[in-house]
């Protein structure tokens, strides 16, 4: 960072922090907001952006040699006139980087000339044009090649900014998710167990940085496991060189117990949930009491700050006063045995979780309710606890497929088939993925471990929509930050980083 820029932000935070002081203010005659006689006008020279950050994420796309790799590996237009496969691609992924929710938002981004002089082009493709490149991948492996371009550089980051003991363990979430449509002319779509129409895509994920590794788009009446070996393959071949070993983890449709032996054998660890069936809780049942223990929940991590007293549980007592029937929690304990599945040669161990429950209505206890929850490992060190514990954790992935949804809205499914579609959001959720890139780039561990886990719109409103000047001029493009907030200069000394990497 330029000891200019340095300086500039010390004066700003010392300004905005001293504006921000703790006071006792006097009594006010008028309200705070004060502002009158405003008047609005074009500016004739000076033009900027509200999403400044987006030439930085542009030079992340490049030195990482993304731009060539899906240029190199995507082979879908005869001629460039004028596009190239790469320009279609971050056209796309650009639009949801600058906070668009849909195709139609691109417009907004093709009628603005700052924002084509930030990126340095000359025009972008309209909303049409870019629904018709997604119409472009005709079969699975057009999508899949785009995948594959973007998977090519993930080792590359990794082995660049995962430290040490970052690289022990993959931990690989798989999930289904329903992409419902209104629709009536989208082919592929299907009638899910649920009543919707759409789509049933599969996402597997790597929860170390929460990256989407592979989106696989399927008609919404396939079960969630449907083809999912096959991709989990593929996931555990992308990150086997770059991590020491892999653990796999899914709720129940994903124990595929004809997989579970070649995984073994391959040093590939796993942890499933299981579904209760009769004989598993038959086992569970006939275990000795002195095999089970009390499971003690983990308390969250502690703070500098004082906890604040935990407010009344208001639902709570309109379920009392109303009379509805109520199942709470009294007791859980854990215990283990051994089994082997019907598809399998050898024996895994089986996690289960006895969850004691009171049922009750009003201030009457009804009865008292037992259910049993499996898990099925191979995964040796862990205690029964902390298998329940580690496969808990799978929650994560649950708020990466809510970003995806609706805070990347890339699973919208906005054009005509199943395959279309796929493509989309693909396109769409490589803005989540340079997110993610960007974060592993940052200096300040604390910062970093913030942003990858960050929401997306916040994320929006912290680090890409600094409004910006753009100047050009003697082949250089220049950006020149007008706004001020405390992630500031974390982007700046992350900007350097990215100056400095080449992957290519």
């Amino acid at each position: 960072m330029k000891p200019k820029d340095s300086r500039i932000l010390r004066k700003r935070k010392v300004k905005l922090h001293k504006r921000l002081e703790r006071r006792q203010w006097p009594a006010q005659s008028s309200p705070m907001f004060r502002a009158q006689n405003i008047h609005y006008e074009m500016a004739d020279k000076v033009r900027a952006v509200d999403c400044g950050a987006v030439g930085a994420f542009h030079q992340l796309a490049r030195n990482t040699g993304l731009i060539r790799a899906i240029d190199e590996k995507l082979h879908l237009l005869k001629r460039h006139l004028p596009y190239h496969e790469s320009d279609h691609v971050l056209n796309i992924a650009y639009n949801t980087l600058a906070g668009g929710t849909c195709l139609d938002d691109i417009e907004l981004r093709r009628n603005d000339e700052t924002f084509m002089d930030a990126l340095g082009a000359d025009r972008i493709p309209d909303p049409t044009t870019a629904g018709d490149f997604t119409r472009r991948f005709a079969e699975q492996q057009d999508v899949l090649s785009l995948m594959e371009a973007i998977n090519a550089i993930r080792p590359k980051i990794w082995k660049k900014r995962l430290r040490g003991s970052e690289k022990k363990e993959a931990i690989l979430d798989i999930d289904g998710t329903l992409a419902p449509t209104t629709g009536e002319c989208k082919e592929g779509m299907g009638l899910a167990y649920n009543g919707e129409w759409g789509y049933h895509p599969l996402l597997i994920s790597l929860a170390n940085t929460l990256e989407p590794l592979y989106l696989v788009n399927r008609p919404g009446n396939r079960p969630s496991h449907d083809g999912a070996a096959e991709w989990m393959d593929r996931a555990i071949a992308l990150v086997g060189e770059s991590f020491e070993r892999v653990c796999l983890r899914g709720d129940t449709d994903f124990a595929l117990t004809t997989n579970f032996d070649r995984w073994t054998d391959s040093g590939v660890r796993f942890a499933f949930g299981k579904d209760a069936t009769n004989n598993l809780v038959d086992m569970a049942e006939d275990l000795d009491k002195r095999r089970w223990r009390v499971l003690e929940r983990r308390e969250e991590s502690s703070s500098d700050r004082k906890r604040r007293r935990r407010p009344v549980n208001v639902k709570e007592q309109i379920v009392v006063e109303k009379q509805y029937k109520n199942i709470t929690l009294e007791k859980e304990h854990v215990a283990e045995f051994s089994y082997q599945p019907s598809k399998c040669n050898r024996p895994y161990r089986v996690i289960v979780l006895r969850k004691k429950l009171l049922v009750e209505q009003g201030q009457i206890l009804l009865c008292d309710d037992v259910r049993y929850f499996f898990y099925i490992t191979n995964i040796q060190e862990f205690s029964p606890a902390e298998v329940v514990y580690f496969c808990n954790e799978r929650c994560n992935q649950e708020n990466l497929i809510e970003q995806l949804k609706n805070g990347l809205n890339a699973l919208r499914m906005p054009v005509g088939d199943l395959v279309s579609n796929w493509a989309y959001m693909v396109m769409s959720s490589l803005a989540w993925t340079l997110k993610a890139w960007f974060a592993l780039l940052v200096r300040d561990t604390q910062r970093r471990e913030e942003l990858l886990k960050m929401e997306f719109r916040r994320f929006l409103n912290t680090l890409v929509r600094l409004p910006t000047q753009i100047i050009r001029g003697g082949r250089r493009i220049g950006f020149r930050i007008l706004g001020y907030n405390d992630w500031t200069r974390t982007f700046l000394q992350t900007y350097d980083t990215i100056g400095q990497l080449r992957l290519v």
